[in-house]
């Protein structure tokens, strides 16, 4: 059986796009090129590796077989590239991250910072609900991932970076904007608006009312921060977000923290990878950097000016 690392790359990219075009557009190729390159690679494998199903393409038994060995594949030779420039004394490569929606609200700024230190790092962000990060860790498709909530049956490496206070949220209208010490009782009669069922952000509110015993009147489940801000705002209800969500933004969104007594709940975020994962020298440093961030992250989210 005889394939090339170019078939590899050409058969993993229509893997991840769906189809030929895709994955002709995504490696810069024409489309007759990938399809020739993916017969002969058929050929030597000896049995097809995707079927056709209208516009879209579903990998075979084979095929995902193939996959997976082809991912592995290229995973250890971009570590071995990255090696390679460390021993130089160089810092280039991909660095490939998975994150849950809300860090979307502190990633992409110590993204910016590491890459104005290192322009020669390409990355690869993905900004997905719980269940989607979870699938891409499953199949080790990136270097690292940051959720709130670590999935519990699987073999990690985590560690614990940054804060991820959870608070109550109000519009800036609501009789109860400019109380202090408000007890969780009087919120038994409001709506509420939540995450959806499954998002970190939900799981963590869940758990920490049930601790307190308080059972909210959900009105509204949404999957996005931003429809939630802007329905409080709109007077629908109050909510339970990640103070990340609003951190220095509670003038534009039109809504403010309440300050309830048993919150903000204590919650934590995590950079996750495999235990049998090797960090390249990238990740290494990308690590360091995000260390070295969390502390000023952490001073900006603490001194919110709640009205």
């Amino acid at each position: 059986m005889h394939a090339t690392f170019r078939q590899l790359q050409l058969f993993l990219a229509l893997a991840e796009a769906g189809s030929i075009t895709a994955a002709a557009r995504a490696c810069h190729v024409t489309q007759p090129t990938v399809s020739m390159q993916l017969r002969d690679l058929a050929d030597s494998v000896g049995l097809p590796l995707y079927n056709q199903f209208g516009k879209r393409l579903r990998l075979t038994e084979a095929g995902e077989a193939l996959a997976s060995a082809a991912q592995s594949m290229s995973d250890e030779w971009a570590a071995f590239e990255q090696k390679i420039n460390g021993l130089k004394g160089l810092t280039q490569g991909r660095l490939r991250i998975s994150v849950v929606s809300t860090a979307k609200y502190f990633v992409p700024g110590i993204l910016g910072t590491f890459c104005a230190r290192y322009p020669d790092i390409d990355i690869a962000l993905q900004l997905l609900n719980r269940d989607g990060v979870l699938a891409r860790l499953q199949d080790h498709r990136d270097d690292l991932y940051i959720m709130s909530m670590p999935p519990p049956d699987m073999e990690l490496e985590q560690e614990m970076f940054l804060p991820n206070p959870l608070v109550v949220i109000a519009s800036k209208g609501h009789p109860l904007a400019h109380r202090k010490a408000i007890p969780l009782a009087a919120l038994a009669k409001e709506r509420f608006i939540l995450r959806e069922q499954g998002s970190s952000t939900r799981m963590a509110c869940d758990a920490h009312l049930d601790g307190l015993g308080f059972k909210p009147n959900v009105r509204l489940e949404l999957g996005s921060n931003e429809a939630i801000k802007h329905s409080v705002a709109a007077g629908l209800g109050l909510a339970v977000l990640s103070r990340h969500a609003i951190a220095g933004r509670t003038d534009g969104d039109g809504v403010t923290e309440l300050k309830v007594r048993g919150f903000p709940a204590q919650s934590n975020w995590f950079i996750l990878y495999p235990k049998d994962h090797r960090p390249a020298p990238v990740v290494v440093e990308f690590l360091a950097h995000l260390r070295a961030s969390a502390k000023e992250l952490t001073d900006s989210i603490s001194g919110v000016v709640r009205a």
